[in-house]
């Protein structure tokens, strides 16, 4: 097939996040197809800018063409993003009849996690005569209204609205990486016949051999210990409202005297302020570390005796979740403890450690110290189980086959 794929922050090893339209149009080369992602230069999430001069600029990397798209350069979550949406979408509007005339596509994915490119991508697949793709992140704008507090009257919202009531109803096709999402999207007007689950996953050649040595400061500390017997309980990932540190700074502040030691690993809006929380209430037993390179982190997640994933509560997870994080946790075969109330719950399912009610430090405290009296033999085996549920249902030839077979 000739797949073409809207995705409006999608990047690559090279630029970093997103990954995920990287690792399926990777698996579809490989797989004899051709595809062609075309993107925005500039997105907050992107590690690295593709280098433009002022024009569309193409390249390939690993067999997939890349077509960016030059937009404005934005911060935060104004005006400024939104011209940088709506540039994107009117340049690829623009082009739609060049790059019909030159992929010939079979099938056109809108991807970006906003809705509105569903409408350049109807137009794609109109003018080609090809499959239209619907592909759902988040649930826009329930998440922005539920999470952000957005009114549902708010002008962006209704744009999201209309966007996503149009591409359930013109779409041949919907994949949503949330599992749970069937009502809603019946009640928005979706033939649920239509609907195909595909969630997020990981790259298994990512997890064979040896990873990258970590920092020296950060090995010493690990070290450190585990040399004084000490069980170490670790986060790595973003540190924002949404993961619920506080929650396990609670925890933390709950086991002073336990031979427990907390390594969190990661950057993000809240880090400064639970570092500057750490310090000022004299938690010990916790310790703050940079961002790593993701080819280290098979090593940091090897260090790990329990992983820590948090949530809030929120209505929102009532449609399901997918971490990635929570897929690089069981890759690792760590035991996990899942502080979460969602409409999934890939930890109990896997058998890979145990779930406790979110936003409850006392339940968190009490599922750590469950997990730590285990012996190192019965946290491998629940490791053992969340690796093989992983390699089952996240490895991304397993997803991108599985998309595949939905288009035919």
């Amino acid at each position: 097939m000739r797949i073409l794929l809207v995705n409006h922050y999608a990047g690559s090893p090279r630029h970093g996040m997103e990954f995920r339209p990287y690792y399926l149009a990777r698996e579809w080369v490989r797989a004899g197809h051709e595809v062609t992602i075309v993107a925005a230069s500039h997105s907050h999430v992107r590690a690295v800018q593709p280098e433009m001069a002022g024009e569309p600029r193409e390249e390939v990397i690993d067999g997939i063409r890349y077509r960016w798209l030059p937009v404005p350069v934005y911060q935060g979550n104004g005006i400024g993003r939104l011209r940088n949406i709506f540039s994107f979408l009117r340049q690829l509007r623009a082009d739609a009849n060049r790059l019909v005339r030159e992929l010939s596509p079979d099938a056109v994915i809108a991807s970006s996690t906003y809705p509105m490119d569903i409408w350049v991508a109807r137009k794609l697949a109109r003018l080609a005569k090809a499959m239209l793709v619907y592909e759902v992140h988040d649930l826009w704008p329930l998440s922005l209204i539920e999470l952000s507090g957005m009114s549902p009257r708010h002008p962006f919202a209704m744009l999201c609205g209309k966007a996503e009531a149009d591409g359930y109803r013109d779409a041949d096709l919907v994949v949503s990486m949330l599992p749970c999402v069937h009502e809603h999207m019946a009640s928005r007007g979706l033939d649920l016949t239509k609907l195909h689950i595909v969630p997020n996953g990981f790259a298994p050649e990512e997890w064979q051999g040896q990873s990258a040595p970590l920092d020296v400061a950060l090995s010493a500390h690990l070290a450190a210990e585990r040399a004084a017997g000490r069980v170490v309980v670790g986060y790595a990932g973003s540190m924002g409202l949404p993961n619920a540190l506080d929650v396990l700074l609670d925890a933390a502040a709950h086991m002073k005297d336990a031979q427990l030691s907390f390594v969190l690993v990661g950057s993000g809006h809240e880090a400064a302020r639970l570092t500057e929380r750490v310090t000022a209430e004299g938690l010990t037993n916790v310790r703050f570390f940079p961002p790593i390179p993701k080819a280290q982190i098979p090593t940091l997640l090897s260090h790990f005796d329990i992983a820590y994933i948090g949530w809030q509560r929120t209505p929102i997870y009532r449609f399901g979740i997918a971490p990635n994080k929570l897929i690089d946790y069981l890759m690792a075969g760590r035991a996990v403890l899942h502080s979460v109330d969602a409409g999934n719950d890939p930890v109990a399912e896997a058998g890979a450690g145990l779930t406790v009610a979110p936003e409850d430090a006392e339940a968190v405290a009490r599922g750590l110290l469950k997990l730590a009296a285990l012996s190192p033999d019965e946290r491998t085996a629940m490791g053992q189980r969340g690796r093989a549920f992983a390699m089952a249902h996240h490895a991304y030839p397993v997803l991108a086959a599985r998309f595949i077979d939905a288009l035919t």
